[in-house]
């Protein structure tokens, strides 16, 4: 029915009569300056940290400083448009992140805005980006492992569910292939995974958001994506909008492991905001807080107690070095932070060795107790016997001849040394780390040319499969390793040896 004159009047009468007239009370201020994303702003004496403002020209942004007539905001948008004399308005609320199941498989950036051209973010709700860590006493011990299917990680350096495990080392040492394939490898369990580039070429996120659809469960995983194109706001908030991301699904039950690629850009993102801002710097011109506001963010990561449900946070964060100098500021803060570290070794990185761990400086502080029992229960000497091969090649390198012992030593490092080396997106099961944890402690490669290892180790999984399916499936469903499945293991091992082919040594 077409709409009149008289029943248009009457809609807007009744639309005024509804109308509540009564005063409203807005906070407004004014920026004094703007430059590099960061904005000074006087005329909000009743502002808070962290409380989220309101441009004129739509931009939004948070405050990060607090003077006497002046505050400092970092915007969260881009700052053309902002300028000296815009309005502000306080909305004495603070920045909030969608979380929801809704954001399962989508690329997004801190604030939840869709960036894979996809449909808007249908959150369940949204939740302040700073949380307080969980109580020592919501807290449960670190035992579960998170199986990374890397198996010098698994075998030698196992990470817990709730731990905080950092990747460190310098530029282009597979510090994002070593987490990518941690992530790939939850394609087989039921954890959700979070990856976060803060400050990251395009290229290189684009890269490893591509190798995880190619080949893990990008259903279940998450991508946070804050590029250096982006305002700085955007790069400080993106790994504590990843976390309250997962703490959604960690309150539920829900198991998660976080990527945080990487901190030490974070860290100079918080220096540059800290130094606009005024804040005085200290060593290596990093403000006095550096330390704090990565602790706060880690701290987040646990395993709750069965009371808050049991579910868990597992973080990765990822440092890069300069020159292998484990001392610098941020490293050693991080360090100091997480519960152990994986120290990725430019030289070794040049010598083939993928992944390239150093051993000897890396460590994980909460020890076997994370470790799949039935890998432990053979892989207790491992990284002591590696450590002294390396000692031991390094002697005989000046010529000398070695004893027999010595030599049947280095011979069995140097298989070991070959099945560390494991190429991107071949992940092991624990299974199949067992079987080889084993069969080398038992002596079974001694026979092959170390140059077939890598050949016998990419047959592996198939092979026990195949000729071992009843022991797999026992392993696999008990976590433990009885005797006559060692004994199976063994056999099938061998087995495999014979096959790909004996030479002397």
């Amino acid at each position: 029915m077409p709409e009149t004159p008289d029943s248009w009047l009457e809609r807007a009468r009744q639309s005024v009569a509804a109308t509540v007239l009564a005063p409203e009370l807005r906070q407004i201020g004014r920026v004094d300056s703007i430059g590099d994303g960061v904005a000074m702003i006087s005329g909000l004496p009743n502002a808070r940290l962290d409380e989220l403002l309101h441009f004129d020209g739509g931009q939004a942004g948070f405050v990060q400083t607090l003077d006497g007539e002046t505050l400092g905001c970092v915007l969260l948008d881009d700052a053309d448009g902002v300028k000296a004399g815009a309005m502000v308005t306080g909305t004495s609320a603070v920045v909030r992140t969608p979380v929801g199941p809704g954001l399962l498989g989508r690329v997004v950036d801190p604030l939840g805005r869709p960036l894979d051209s996809g449909a808007a973010i249908a959150a369940e709700s949204f939740e302040p980006i700073e949380r307080a860590a969980p109580a020592i006493i919501d807290r449960d011990l670190v035992v579960q492992p998170v199986q990374t299917g890397t198996f010098v990680i698994d075998a030698l350096f196992a990470l817990g569910s709730g731990q905080r495990e950092l990747i460190v080392g310098d530029r282009a040492t597979g510090k994002t292939a070593l987490a990518v394939d941690a992530i790939v490898n939850q394609r087989s369990s039921d954890v959700i995974c979070i990856y976060v580039a803060i400050g990251q070429k395009s290229s290189s996120v684009a890269r490893a958001i591509e190798q995880v659809r190619r080949h893990g469960a990008p259903e279940r995983c998450i991508f946070v994506v804050a590029s250096p194109a982006q305002a700085p706001g955007l790069q400080w908030i993106a790994p504590f909008a990843a976390f309250t991301m997962g703490e959604y699904f960690r309150d539920r039950g829900g198991h998660v492991l976080i990527v945080v690629d990487d901190l030490t850009k974070h860290a100079a993102t918080h220096r540059e905001i800290a130094l606009l801002t005024g804040q005085p710097p200290g060593r290596e011109a990093y403000p006095g807080d550096v330390f704090y506001l990565h602790s706060r963010l880690l701290e987040r990561a646990a395993k709750l107690s069965p009371a808050k449900g049991g579910g868990s946070l597992t973080a990765l964060p990822i440092a890069e070095t300069d020159a292998g100098n484990l001392s610098a500021y941020i490293p050693t803060n991080l360090i100091s932070i997480t519960d152990g570290q994986i120290a990725l070794d430019a030289k070794l990185f040049a010598q083939g060795q993928k992944p390239a761990v150093d051993v000897g400086i890396s460590v994980s502080r909460v020890g076997g107790k994370t470790q799949a029992r039935a890998l432990r229960d053979v892989s207790g000497k491992l990284r002591l016997d590696y450590a002294q091969f390396l000692e031991l090649e390094m002697f005989t390198r000046f010529g000398e001849q070695p004893e027999a012992r010595v030599k049947a030593q280095i011979d069995r490092g140097q298989r070991l040394r070959a099945l560390l080396n494991q190429p991107q997106f071949q992940p092991l099961r624990v299974v199949d780390q067992t079987a080889l944890a084993l069969a080398l402690t038992q002596g079974a490669f001694d026979a092959i040319a170390v140059e077939t290892v890598a050949e016998l180790r990419a047959r592996l999984p198939a092979w026990l499969d195949a000729q071992a399916a009843e022991t797999v499936a026992s392993v696999e469903k008990s976590g433990t390793l009885s005797e006559p499945d060692r004994a199976a293991l063994i056999a099938a091992v061998g087995r495999l040896t014979n096959s790909v082919g004996q030479t002397t040594p």
